[in-house]
């Protein structure tokens, strides 16, 4: 063999040993994108049905008579007093009518039932209070009513005579509750009655027959206080007393003595008188009579 063919061959094989080299003894190559850590595991949902139920929801006390004609929602901020005497009827017939052991605790979302069992809201007519049956259920105030040392729980005087009375579309006859001019008159929004300036002590007198369905302090705003209902259609207030002299549950006469004005919850000495027909204020003027 020519020397420059062996040497060609010598050549040849070195570098095919070489090559085969190089591919078995690679060096080992840096791992740039280290394993991510592993995600957690997914929680799958419980099955159907295996949630523990909810508490069953307590509602109000009468709340399947809600939005029923003579019937009534609590609110908050709401007392008996306030809703009987907006709905033209006495507490404590309230408190009968819906068994409320203690008059003092409604609740919010409860519904009271505002016009007599058996009667509908829709055909309320006028009865004379006087024969309305006797209730004697738990006081609505805890304080007894305040009353004047110097002068008897019935204290009366002499009824105007009839030429000075006024009669309304039920019979009813009116007188004026003071002897004094109004100081501010009625508006619906700002004065839900007639407002009479005065002295301490000045005689307050019932405005028609009726029964004393409220004597106390327990409405916010009105001092010492006292509502007649003088039928199923008309209820009178009487606020800001020194001294009441009438008793809950007690039957008056018109022109009778009930109370003395004061300033109780007010910056003067006046009398508030309000009139509610069937719970709604109406102005007073239109039905006192003239003087």
């Amino acid at each position: 063999m020519p020397s420059s063919l062996r040497l060609l061959l010598v050549l040849s094989t070195s570098l095919l040993f070489s090559a085969c080299g190089t591919s078995l003894h690679r060096a080992p190559v840096e791992d740039r994108n280290p394993q991510q850590p592993p995600k957690p595991a997914v929680e799958s949902p419980p099955a159907q049905g295996s949630a523990p139920a909810a508490p069953e929801q307590k509602l109000p006390p009468g709340a399947e008579n809600a939005g029923k004609p003579g019937y009534y929602t609590v609110k908050p901020g709401d007392a008996l007093i306030r809703i009987a005497l907006d709905n033209g009827q006495s507490w404590r017939d309230l408190a009968r009518w819906n068994n409320l052991e203690n008059p003092n605790r409604i609740e919010v979302g409860q519904v009271l039932r505002v016009v007599p069992p058996g009667v509908d809201a829709a055909a309320v007519t006028a009865k004379p209070v006087a024969s309305a049956p006797k209730v004697e259920p738990r006081p609505l105030d805890a304080k007894p009513p305040v009353v004047a040392a110097s002068a008897p729980a019935a204290a009366a005087s002499t009824a105007p005579p009839a030429s000075a009375a006024a009669s309304d579309d039920e019979g009813l006859a009116w007188g004026w509750p003071v002897s004094q001019p109004i100081s501010a008159g009625f508006d619906e929004q700002r004065n839900k009655g007639l407002d009479f300036a005065g002295k301490p002590g000045d005689p307050v007198l019932a405005v028609a027959d009726g029964r004393v369905v409220y004597a106390g302090s327990g409405l916010r705003g009105y001092g010492n206080l006292v509502i007649i209902k003088h039928n199923n259609t008309y209820l009178t207030a009487y606020a800001h007393n020194r001294a009441m002299l009438v008793e809950q549950d007690q039957v008056v006469r018109k022109g009778q003595r009930i109370a003395e004005m004061g300033s109780t919850e007010s910056d003067t000495v006046k009398l508030h008188f309000e009139v509610r027909k069937l719970g709604k204020p109406v102005d007073p003027a239109k039905l006192l009579p003239p003087r």
